[in-house]
């Protein structure tokens, strides 16, 4: 039998050992091959479920497979967080991350960490939050609100859909910047608030968009809002930096992955998906909810889970709700 020649064997088994590598490779670019799907931790319909599906949709194009949205609700919409622990990190199962994630190691008994054991893909957007009376109330500004707070501390009311929520938390913060007290009354939801404020039942409410059709009615009266910039549909309503309280809360969101995600595999949700969030239907789908596109990078999201988390905890600490 006649044996190779030293240089064809060396030859074969260079090939052999590129196979590997060039499969990994054609696999990574071959990315996806099959539906990706998305969980949301709420219901169908509303200021998250409807903008991603909008979302999807455009990605579904650029990506040219299905992307199908899950919807997981309950928790405070942590849930997706919860459900990648468990999820294969092949790029296939998604979910969204809000700020209730960034809290959940200091009021539950959490066996992971949201600033390690999540891949950050991309942020996408946040609410709109504010400061609303009624539109009865004698409280007519932010300046009005203080005074009113001040002249008897801890009476004046304000509403919320729970305790520990975004909407607690952030109002907490304001009024110790504010140097007032203010009286906390938890609801079940935003729809109790609401409904709690229209009954003049409480004085005040820090809630998410949910008063702007009350506030375009003449019944509630927007004091203040809580984003960066001026919101486009109450262009007169001053923002809280502009009264003077160094703060901003939009609850910003946006995409994970599981712990591990192929690098390539992030890096091609993250183009499809910024691609996506410039498209005027989603711009469109988010405007609904007086909301805008908040982008930020798979590296900007991940600092800011690991920024939010400390604060959340300082927060949480100094109002004694932190789990012992």
């Amino acid at each position: 039998m006649r044996s190779r020649p030293p240089f064809l064997a060396a030859l074969l088994l260079s090939a052999v050992a590129v196979l590997p590598a060039a499969h990994a490779q054609d696999q990574s670019t071959a990315w996806p091959v099959r539906p990706i799907k998305i969980v949301i931790g709420f219901a169908p319909g509303g200021s998250t479920d409807t903008p991603m599906r909008v979302l999807a949709e455009s990605a579904s194009k650029l990506l040219k497979q299905p992307v199908i949205i899950e919807n997981k609700p309950g928790a405070g919409g942590t849930l997706p967080a919860v459900a990648m622990q468990s999820a294969p990190n092949d790029g296939y199962t998604l979910g969204i991350a809000s700020l209730g994630v960034y809290r959940l190691p200091y009021t539950t008994d959490l066996k992971w960490d949201p600033a390690k054991d999540l891949t950050y893909v991309i942020g996408l957007t946040g609410y709109a939050f504010g400061v609303v009376v009624p539109s009865s109330s004698p409280i007519k500004t932010w300046a009005d609100y203080l005074a009113a707070a001040k002249a008897k501390p801890g009476q004046l009311t304000y509403g919320t859909p729970g305790v520990a929520t975004t909407n607690h938390l952030t109002m907490e913060q304001i009024s110790r910047m504010a140097g007032i007290q203010l009286n906390h009354i938890p609801y079940k939801g935003t729809g109790e608030t609401m409904q709690a404020l229209l009954g003049q039942q409480i004085d005040s409410a820090g809630e998410t968009s949910a008063w702007a059709p009350h506030v375009k009615d003449g019944k509630m009266r927007l004091l203040v809002t809580w984003g960066a910039k001026r919101m486009a549909s109450f262009p007169d309503v001053p923002t809280l930096r502009e009264v003077g309280i160094p703060l901003s809360q939009t609850s910003h969101w946006g995409l994970i992955a599981p712990k591990g995600t192929d690098p390539a595999v992030v890096t091609r949700l993250h183009n499809v998906f910024k691609q996506a969030m410039e498209q005027p239907e989603f711009k469109k789908a988010l405007a609904r909810y007086d909301m805008e596109p908040e982008y930020r990078s798979s590296k900007d999201f991940h600092q800011f889970a690991v920024d939010t988390m400390k604060q959340e905890k300082e927060i949480l600490d100094a109002l004694g709700l932190s789990r012992k």
